[in-house]
């Protein structure tokens, strides 16, 4: 990626660039470089900063909210006042509680490829974890054009997924998405949104974009073809233009 990450306290994330800060939120089985275009192209104005969220680390019996209490005790460490909160898929779905929790602090509400309404995912099924050619698969699915799907991308998902209790984690962090539906709570949120969606999405697909779209009372919807779950990544040049545009128009 060629930026560093950074410790503190229990805390692994990306501090980069100056000015007014965009805090990223990556998805069940995203990480830091997803947003990598994001970074190389907004730290020149902006601060941008991405936390590790601890999905296969959490205690057991953990859901979205201690997702949500975590980034409120990284927020509170970094001192963060008013920001614009940016999330991809399940970091979507965390953005969408937090902001509820603390309107106050999000200046403006960026969603792509969200959860909290409806999502296709892998279910309660086990992952089977030693199948390179399966989770090959399941990886390609998250994109419209399946060569972006790297080695490295494959084998970072399959050491994950070694491991017995990550594993248990990520099916327990997607159960909990599954049951937190937020259709009833949408419209108390007033903050500014923009909804940048892949076209070709079929994890959370169009028609959920549009949902979204009409049960946040200020948000604005724009749609990126030949896309699917992960905009940021697979248009970096249409998503950048359009968060640019959204962060300037006060």
């Amino acid at each position: 990626m060629g930026f560093t990450t950074k410790k503190e306290e229990n805390f692994y994330y990306l501090d980069e660039g100056n000015g007014e800060v965009l805090l990223l939120l990556h998805g069940l089985f995203g990480s830091l470089s997803n947003w990598d275009a994001v970074v190389k192209y907004f730290s020149t104005q902006y601060r941008v900063i991405i936390p590790v969220l601890p999905i296969t680390t959490l205690p057991y019996k953990s859901g979205l909210e201690e997702l949500v209490s975590f980034v409120e005790s990284f927020i509170l460490l970094k001192q963060l006042n008013s920001f614009t909160l940016v999330g991809n898929s399940l970091g979507g779905h965390i953005s969408l509680m937090y902001t509820l929790k603390h309107p106050d602090k999000v200046k403006k509400l960026v969603l792509t490829g969200s959860s909290g309404l409806f999502e296709a995912g892998m279910g309660s099924s086990f992952p089977k974890r030693g199948n390179y050619d399966y989770i090959k698969e399941k990886t390609k699915h998250t994109f419209y054009d399946p060569n972006i799907v790297t080695e490295d991308m494959i084998l970072e998902i399959m050491e994950t997924l070694k491991d017995n209790s990550k594993c248990l984690n990520i099916i327990k962090m997607a159960k909990s998405a599954q049951r937190k539906n937020m259709s009833q709570e949408l419209s108390q949120i007033t903050t500014t949104t923009l909804l940048i969606w892949g076209l070709n999405d079929t994890i959370t697909p169009p028609i959920v974009a549009h949902e979204f779209h009409s049960l946040l009372p200020h948000s604005t919807l724009h749609f990126l073809d030949h896309c699917c779950h992960v905009p940021m990544m697979e248009k970096p040049n249409e998503f950048n233009e359009l968060l640019m545009n959204f962060l300037k128009n006060k």
